[in-house]
């Protein structure tokens, strides 16, 4: 999938969700899904060996998107995996995890609330427009991340762009929207009784400093940015060459946030740029990237 980064407003860049599949852009399987794909002729097993209990396509287990904030996005909160699965057609919930790309001065995000309040108040807040008082408003900069596991509050402010590496979910409860009315002309649907029921009701458990500190190698330089049961992200800062092995644990998603180079598996040389988003099966062996470029690394 190849993407303009300076005219993004939500692009899938590595999904087979059935709301929004991904299309192979070049190679042996140009302009077949990414879903169809892995069904058909890489199988299950290219998504490695920590996927071995997802064994239909259905399971692919993330999804990476980038976003664009032109205005402030509505207030919002996802169920885990047990509320899913009994109450949703999404078999999973959604822990997901933010990088912050750029964004305009004093750029904020939504992140948990102020202080631990009770199930009764957050709905009375919701009912009485009193909400925005009671969440946790956090400034935010390129390089920070924000780490947002199932049942917390958020929302991403005005002026800001992001990647999001996520559970592959779109299950979203709303819980405030500004009062701002949909394409029919009506206030947008909220979902305050599922949100109550979901929503952990206390101030964030993290900060939103990267998960690592940044690591130099020759190179290259890379960051860990956040690592969870679900996925682990880094930020990959490419000097001259990177080189890294896709395993048979993990198939491996690449992002590329700036710059431009060419990437080599194998017999297989391809150009990038910013935009691109690039799948590499788990068991490929080594790969190397050249040419000065930023890149988001994502494995499961």
């Amino acid at each position: 999938m190849n993407t303009d980064l300076d005219n993004v407003a939500e692009a899938w860049m590595l999904s087979c969700h059935e709301d929004g599949e991904c299309i192979v852009k070049n190679g042996e399987y140009e302009g077949m899904t990414l879903s169809k794909v892995i069904e058909n002729y890489l199988g299950t097993e290219s998504l490695g060996t920590d996927c071995k209990d997802f064994t239909q396509i259905e399971d692919f287990p993330i999804l990476i998107k980038l976003i664009d904030a032109a205005d402030k996005l509505s207030v919002q909160v996802h169920p885990d995996d047990e509320y899913a699965a009994a109450n949703e057609k999404d078999v999973r919930g959604k822990t997901e995890a933010w990088y912050i790309i750029d964004c305009e001065k004093d750029a904020e995000l939504i992140y948990g609330f102020k202080d631990e309040i009770s199930k009764e108040e957050f709905k009375n807040s919701i009912e009485n427009n009193t909400l925005l008082d009671k969440v946790n408003r956090v400034k935010v900069k390129p390089g920070d991340v924000a780490f947002i596991s199932s049942g917390t509050l958020h929302a991403i402010g005005k002026g800001i762009l992001l990647a999001e590496v996520q559970q592959s979910c779109n299950t979203t409860y709303r819980v405030y929207d500004y009062n701002r009315p949909g394409l029919d002309g009506k206030p947008r649907q909220l979902h305050i009784e599922k949100a109550v029921d979901v929503t952990n009701c206390v101030p964030p458990s993290k900060s939103l400093e990267p998960d690592g500190m940044p690591v130099k190698h020759d190179g290259y330089t890379s960051v860990l940015l956040s690592e969870c049961e679900y996925f682990t992200m880094s930020v990959i800062d490419i000097e001259t060459l990177f080189n890294d092995c896709a395993d048979e644990k993990s198939f491996i998603s690449l992002i590329v946030l700036d710059g431009s180079g060419t990437i080599k598996n194998g017999d297989e040389v391809y150009g990038i740029k910013k935009g691109d988003s690039i799948f590499i099966p788990a068991g490929s062996g080594s790969y190397y990237i050249s040419g000065k470029s930023k890149i988001l690394l994502t494995q499961v």
